[in-house]
């Protein structure tokens, strides 16, 4: 794993954050325990490779605090960023399934604590726990409902209405109070990738909504203004 530190056995704090998660509530209190001192737990800096896109997928993660983006690069180098994970959000659960290289990077947006149980445990766990392995696949279910949502946004919802509704959902799930977009690690490329769109569309379209008073700018916060108004733009 790239730019490591902070590497820890601490299962203490790892587990008050796993509990609160459903894929691990059905382990117990005493196999929560059991998982999180069967795992490794590290700190990141803000800008760091948790893992790279084509490395072996051998472990599960679990993002205790903070908040990464998922890279995916194209053969020619392009990076388009597929989505933002926050505290309690898993990643790496494809690689798993298959046992095939990570399909994407995942790279620190803000300082990040990330905890990882290698692929044997998860198996044992879930041959131990039967419903661990139902709730992982309620898991893959809401991933597949939300790439879903993505693919019909694209195709019913113009480029204003998609940016609406990503800025609600960020605000909601990464912000402050519901209303302040602040991603310091988030570019305005990365919006428009989240979204199938430009950086200058974005960026027009952003403007569109600050002369409707619907948001303001203040360099790369974004306060939402009007949040009734932004839900029926992005057809909430």
């Amino acid at each position: 794993m790239s730019g490591r530190s902070g590497l820890s056995h601490d299962a203490d704090p790892v587990a008050a954050v796993l509990a609160e998660i459903p894929l691990f509530q059905v382990l117990g209190e005493s196999g929560i325990r059991d998982t999180a001192r069967a795992g490794l737990n590290r700190r990141y800096r803000s800008g760091q490779i948790i893992f790279h896109q084509g490395d072996p997928g051998e472990s599960l993660y679990v993002l205790l605090d903070g908040l990464v983006k998922v890279v995916f690069t194209t053969e020619h180098g392009d990076e388009i960023v597929l989505n933002m994970l926050g505290r309690g959000d898993t990643f790496g659960e494809m690689a798993l399934l298959d046992d095939s290289p990570r399909s994407a990077s995942i790279v620190t947006a803000r300082p990040s604590w990330v905890f990882a149980l290698p692929r044997a445990r998860l198996l044992e766990l879930m041959r131990e726990h039967p419903g661990l392995a139902d709730e992982f696949l309620r898991m893959l279910g809401r991933m597949v409902r939300r790439l879903t949502d993505q693919a019909a946004d694209l195709a019913f919802l113009d480029l204003g209405g998609r940016l609406a509704k990503l800025l609600l959902q960020l605000a909601e799930k990464h912000g402050r109070s519901g209303q302040v977009v602040d991603l310091p690690g988030l570019t305005q490329s990365d919006l428009a990738a989240l979204i199938g769109a430009s950086r200058p569309a974005v960026n027009r379209a952003l403007q569109s909504l600050v002369a409707r008073n619907l948001i303001a700018v203040e360099g790369r916060t974004i306060r939402l203004l009007d949040v009734a108004a932004l839900r029926r733009r992005g057809g909430l």
